[in-house]
């Protein structure tokens, strides 16, 4: 009972502050972004990440391809390919390696088809209204990379064994130099190629805290000089936070881990809420992508099912809803179940019934199309709401202007009866996946089954 009064209070002082501004820190903020012109289409946007070589039987630009409608009608706005670039073979992990060890980035991975498969794919995608943008791997290269003959010196080299320098914890891998000016022209003209020659719209950055901040200052300029494009960056801006000075968007990973963390009981929401709180104080210059599993995640730690259970559809309504960019990886509209091979031929188990279409084409259009869930938007109020729960249901409403999205998530693993009582909601609202009303003013008390949510907008 006391615990349950104290986390009461701390949810009621979060409703009144969890989403302010913090002007002093934007103040702050280096004039490096306001130096750049962002798309105009990051506010309402989402990604879905494709994993080429297991996407389709084929594992072809071609034939994945053929799923572009059908992405495009599930409200899908942006497809990220993981690296599109050849694999390098010296040192490769598995029969197929990874295709994070790039062997020469200005060229395409025959596994995938050639030059022109892909920028038929892109058109394809811009054809239907999508978006496309492409892995980078800029900290690392494969050991037989071309440069590794051409421009030795582009490498950062072991003291101890006089040869390239391995990637922590990955021996597939040898980190370049970002010191020596040669190499970061050389990388920035790459990267300024796949923009010339396919169009594509923007890059998800891998590791990209693991590259100098300074590069990407210098980089994102001369390749947004072609167009404007959106960055997408793999860190966490609670752990370093100048790199949000340059990307668009970045990763949620501290709350990625501290969800699976809740899941296993090994922290109380009250946790979770508290670092929702951090994240709010970095404003809303950039934005975080929420996500319930991505390439890594999914191969490595397991599905959203297995570290999630039941709290898996909640978190993937919390991605959409909440402030940033939600990121859907392949097959989540299956759902998926399985665990996909890295390093080997380990193509999704497709079976054309997309039990999930519905659920994720009613988040992602709600995402699109009403203001109040316009992600990195200073003028979009969130609140946390009061329950007589605030150990077992996350609920906030988020609202702009005379628009308001009403979000009750159940993260507990029991059913939950729970009533409100916030002056932040109040009229009728309509329910997205069902289309009944509900008078907030005269309901008061909600049932929300074991893994379950509502989702209104008034």
């Amino acid at each position: 009972m006391r615990f349950a009064f104290a986390t009461l209070l701390t949810c009621m002082f979060l409703s009144s502050c969890i989403l302010m501004d913090n002007k002093n820190e934007k103040q702050n903020k280096d004039t490096t972004m306001n130096t750049i012109k962002k798309v105009d289409w990051l506010h309402n946007t989402n990604i879905y990440e494709v994993n080429v070589r297991q996407y389709t039987q084929e594992g072809t630009f071609s034939a994945f391809s053929k799923d572009i409608p059908r992405l495009k009608e599930m409200g899908v706005k942006v497809l990220w390919f993981m690296p599109i670039t050849p694999i390098a073979q010296k040192n490769k992990k598995g029969s197929m390696g990874s295709p994070y060890a790039c062997s020469d980035y200005t060229s395409i991975n025959p596994e995938f088809g050639t030059l022109d498969d892909f920028k038929a794919m892109v058109k394809t995608a811009h054809d239907n209204g999508l978006k496309v943008i492409i892995d980078w791997v800029a900290n690392h290269t494969g050991w037989d990379h071309i440069w590794t003959k051409q421009h030795p010196d582009y490498y950062l080299k072991d003291s101890a064994t006089n040869d390239f320098q391995i990637a922590s914890g990955m021996d597939d891998i040898i980190e370049l130099d970002f010191s020596n000016p040669a190499l970061r022209k050389a990388m920035i003209d790459a990267m300024q190629y796949w923009v010339k020659e396919t169009g594509i719209d923007g890059f998800r950055c891998d590791l990209a805290s693991w590259v100098e901040v300074d590069f990407w200052e210098e980089a994102r300029p001369k390749v947004d000089s072609i167009k404007p494009l959106y960055w997408l960056g793999e860190f966490d801006e609670l752990e370093t936070p100048d790199y949000g000075k340059i990307f668009d968007a970045s990763y949620s990973w501290k709350w990625m881990h501290s969800t699976r963390d809740y899941a296993d009981k090994k922290i109380s929401l009250d946790s979770l809420v508290n670092l929702l709180q951090r994240y709010s104080h970095i404003g809303d210059a950039s934005m975080r992508a929420w996500f319930t599993t991505n390439h890594d995640e999914n191969s490595w730690n397991g599905t959203e099912y297995e570290k999630y259970g039941d709290l898996a559809l909640p978190l993937a309504v919390f991605s959409a809803t909440w402030n940033g960019v939600p990121l859907l990886y392949s097959g989540q509209e299956l759902p998926n179940h399985k665990r996909l091979e890295f390093f080997e031929k380990d193509p999704i188990k497709w079976n054309d019934k997309y039990e999930l279409n519905d659920f994720y084409k009613t988040l992602l259009n709600l995402k699109s199309n009403n203001p109040a869930l316009r992600g990195g938007d200073a003028t979009v109020q969130t609140h946390l709401l009061q329950t007589t729960a605030p150990d077992k249901v996350l609920t906030y409403v988020r609202k702009k202007d005379n628009k308001e999205v009403l979000v009750l998530l159940n993260l507990s693993h029991d059913d939950v009866d729970f009533s409100t009582n916030d002056t932040n909601i109040s009229g009728t609202y309509k329910n997205v996946f069902t289309g009944e009303t509900l008078d907030v003013n005269a309901t008061k008390n909600y049932v929300l089954k074991k893994g379950g949510w509502l989702v209104f907008e008034k």
